[in-house]
């Protein structure tokens, strides 16, 4: 079953320890996550203070990577989506390749954000360039560290799972991963947009 849909489940007393503070974790992520968005706004909204005779907010450098590397984050949230419907039926190996390919194509996600970073360096939009660049390395920043924490989860699920562990021993663990990621993926997917809004 789903760890966060059991029967009771409305009910935090009857949910596992890990789905609770997953439940936890939500919560705060969510705030954090919307006051820098709202921020944002409100920021776009004006130009606020000037440097000399530029202002400081102007639309930023779009590396087309983003847009790969975007795909590349739904197609690791679709695979961890995969390994969770295989945990509930029992069949383990399409759980094990949809594991690795979750967590394989989340670490070539954060590359290529890693690329991103360089190529607006290059093209002049550092972290301390405009305020725009200063938000888009923030938001980044803090969804890639929220990604590593995931893959830390999914390294040492994957060492069970290649070690020939029972499908239910790694259910659990598969299945709040796979509401993670999607969870990471919808984040990223409102911060896109939002970032859509000011390129050039």
């Amino acid at each position: 079953m789903d760890p966060l849909t059991e029967p009771d489940a409305g009910s935090l007393a009857s949910l596992p320890a890990a789905a609770v503070g997953l439940r936890v974790y939500f919560g705060v992520a969510t705030v954090m996550f919307l006051l820098i968005a709202v921020t944002f706004v409100m920021r776009m909204g004006g130009h606020g203070p000037s440097t000399g005779q530029q202002p400081d907010w102007k639309p930023m450098f779009w590396p087309p990577l983003l847009w790969f590397n975007t795909g590349v984050l739904i197609l690791s949230s679709a695979a961890w989506q995969w390994a969770h419907v295989a945990g509930r039926r029992g069949q383990m190996e399409n759980l094990r390749a949809g594991l690795i390919a979750g967590g394989v194509l989340a670490l070539v996600f954060l590359a290529g954000q890693l690329t991103v970073w360089r190529q607006l360096e290059d093209a002049g939009c550092g972290m301390t360039a405009t305020t725009m660049s200063a938000f888009f390395y923030l938001m980044t920043a803090l969804h890639g560290l929220h990604l590593l924490g995931g893959l830390a989860v999914w390294g040492r699920t994957t060492v069970k799972v290649l070690r020939r562990a029972e499908v239910a021993e790694v259910r659990q663990s598969v299945g709040l991963c796979a509401i993670y990621w999607h969870f990471l993926l919808l984040v990223w997917l409102v911060m896109f947009g939002l970032l859509l809004l000011n390129r050039r």
